[in-house]
């Protein structure tokens, strides 16, 4: 089968007009099926792009574009219950659901889709979920390729969707404390949105002065960009429906036009790494996770030799 192409929510505090412009350009210019959008990661950050949601969608859809709605990934105080109990319930678009409060609040019956943080790793538990009526589920980038092809053998016998992130940072872990504010003496509550300064994540370096990790408010997130280019071809054999972008400081147009090339038989792995080397990054790719190695290692696809 041909996997179909999907741009992930925006991870970062990036300005409304930013993400206007963003989601402008994908409407009319990337070759995806998908788009995501939402605040995943900070409830505060939900009201300065939560107005414009509804017109972003519009767009996307005059593009060809299916939009789906996401949830927060961390769910503590009220507001953020409310915010869960308002996207669960009847809506024009689909949702995607990234805490289990946002399942306790589904009405019966409400088809929704499964993001990556809500952590399903096998076949059961993607089960019971489409039982409740999950439509879709992206499972976590820690997955390896063997858990993958079972969860994607199980996931057609039950007629959903299985999606995997292709591109992009990985989100590591989510924290009730705000890494980001007290990285400058700040608390979470009067953390004065520093996050909005760095678009694609706070540098976290070792004592040694080695790249290591990035920080975007709550969220522990991978130095380097995952990039399964070289695994399409596998995961399309798998019976993947979806490969996921995660939108970062880069050419995401360029970006989703070499996987549409890859997903599609159009190129192959070499070319599309003739192609990566062209498109200018802030980081260097990995694809551990995938080959059963430490995430942030570059494996070659076809020898799982070190690169």
């Amino acid at each position: 089968m041909t996997p179909r192409l999907t741009i992930g929510p925006i991870h970062y505090f990036w300005s409304a007009e930013k993400k206007q412009d963003f989601y402008a350009r994908i409407a009319d210019e990337a070759p995806v099926d998908t788009v995501y959008l939402g605040e995943v990661i900070c409830s505060k950050r939900q009201p300065f792009f939560d107005q414009h949601i509804e017109a972003t969608a519009e767009r996307l859809e005059r593009g060809g574009k299916r939009v789906v709605v996401c949830g927060l990934a961390e769910v503590m105080l009220k507001r953020e219950r409310n915010a869960e109990r308002d996207l669960a319930q009847d809506g024009p678009f689909e949702i995607e659901i990234n805490n289990a409060a946002g399942l306790f609040h589904l009405p019966a019956g409400r088809a929704h889709r499964i993001g990556p943080f809500l952590n399903v790793y096998n076949e059961q538990t993607m089960s019971h979920l489409a039982d409740r009526g999950a439509t879709h589920v992206t499972v976590p980038v820690e997955m390896p390729s063997a858990s993958v092809e079972a969860m994607a053998a199980r996931a057609a016998e039950l007629g959903i969707g299985l999606e995997v992130q292709v591109f992009g940072r990985a989100g590591l872990a989510t924290s009730a404390r705000c890494y980001h504010a007290r990285a400058y003496g700040r608390t979470k509550d009067n953390c004065q949105f520093v996050c909005e300064e760095h678009a694609d994540g706070l540098p976290l370096d070792t004592r040694n002065g080695e790249a290591f990790l990035r920080v975007n408010g709550i969220q522990t997130q991978s130095h380097s960009y995952v990039n399964l280019f070289a695994e399409v071809p596998e995961m399309a054999r798998m019976g993947v429906t979806d490969l996921r972008l995660l939108p970062q400081e880069a050419d995401m147009v360029a970006v989703a036009t070499v996987f549409d090339s890859l997903r599609t038989g159009t190129i192959g792995p070499d070319e599309a790494q003739a192609r990566f080397d062209g498109i200018e990054m802030t980081a260097p790719f990995s694809n551990g996770f995938w080959h059963g190695e430490a995430g942030h290692r570059r494996i070659q696809a076809a020898s799982r030799e070190l690169a």
